[in-house]
């Protein structure tokens, strides 16, 4: 996680910003979007690929770990120093790890509670659990969002497959509006004095995500083409990012958070598929290359 977080930690400081503003930019630097991934590993065919369960993996441990942050992000943006933001903090933190550890035991028996061979059926009980449980978390004033997200991470077996399979469309035309929301509600003019700053964190950050697929991939036997794959797959960032940086802005943390994270976001968001793109071809030309030169690498031994 640091290794993800600290970027924009970093330049939030370097910045001379807050240290709650920076915590909210590390974040913004920390999680990739799964949206925009789960969108390039079908459309590029790579859902078999053994690269793919360790790009899963992360992207679950980053959703555990947004699950954690969000609820200390938004005890420090309604002021973390007072005894109701800490109180506060710390409840949604226990209710964050019951659930989860509920999860551990009851996802088999909820998922087949669940499951309907109706796809209306099964699409409104999944809709209907979430609301319920969202709306039982903003009564316990914790996070809506991150309640949502726990009902995803507890599905599993057929009710999982069968919501991927209704609920895809959805989150593609979602997608679609909400990057079209954002990007209206941006004022241009807003950009340019952020630009080179957006495109030095997102140089640093993209490197520090291949990094860490390149590693995940590696430690599980990938060989160096499935390891380029992983890490240029992870380079994106969109929906959560910019969730993240939202909260922010409606706290007036620091004025120039919303336009930097708007653009670093959107950059990253077009950069990411396109490295995935050519990930593979790069890794070929590479490989080609050092077979080439070992032949006179031994010669010349």
């Amino acid at each position: 996680m640091s290794l993800n977080f600290s970027p924009g930690v970093i330049a939030g400081l370097l910045l001379g910003w807050s240290l709650v503003a920076s915590v909210v930019l590390g974040g913004v630097t920390y999680v990739s979007s799964s949206g925009i991934i789960a969108k390039l590993l079908h459309d590029f065919g790579r859902i078999g690929n053994r690269e793919t369960p360790i790009i899963l993996s992360v992207l679950v441990i980053e959703d555990l770990a947004m699950a954690i942050y969000l609820p200390i992000l938004a005890a420090l943006l309604i002021g973390g120093s007072t005894f109701v933001g800490l109180s506060t903090a710390l409840a949604a933190i226990v209710s964050v790890i019951a659930v989860l550890a509920l999860a551990l035991k009851v996802d088999v028996r909820l998922s087949r509670m669940i499951f309907s061979h109706s796809d209306e059926a099964l699409l409104l009980m999944i809709l209907g659990l979430t609301l319920l449980v969202a709306g039982l978390a903003e009564l316990f004033q914790i996070s809506a969002a991150v309640a949502a997200l726990l009902v995803g991470i507890m599905l599993s077996g057929p009710a999982a497959e069968g919501a991927r399979a209704l609920l895809s469309p959805l989150r593609d035309l979602f997608a679609a509006i909400f990057f079209a929301f954002v990007g209206f509600s941006l004022d241009p003019s807003e950009i340019p004095p952020v630009l080179g700053t957006a495109i030095a964190l997102g140089a640093i950050s993209a490197v520090t995500k291949y990094a860490t697929g390149w590693w995940s991939a590696g430690k599980s036997g990938v060989g160096p083409k499935g390891r380029a794959r992983a890490g240029a797959t992870l380079i994106a960032r969109g929906e959560f990012s910019i969730a993240i940086a939202g909260l922010a802005v409606a706290s007036d943390v620091e004025p120039d958070l919303g336009p930097l994270a708007v653009t670093y976001v959107f950059l990253l968001a077009v950069i990411g598929p396109i490295a995935a793109r050519l990930a593979e071809p790069m890794a070929d030309r590479l490989l080609a290359a050092s077979h080439a030169r070992s032949p006179e690498t031994e010669e010349i031994a």
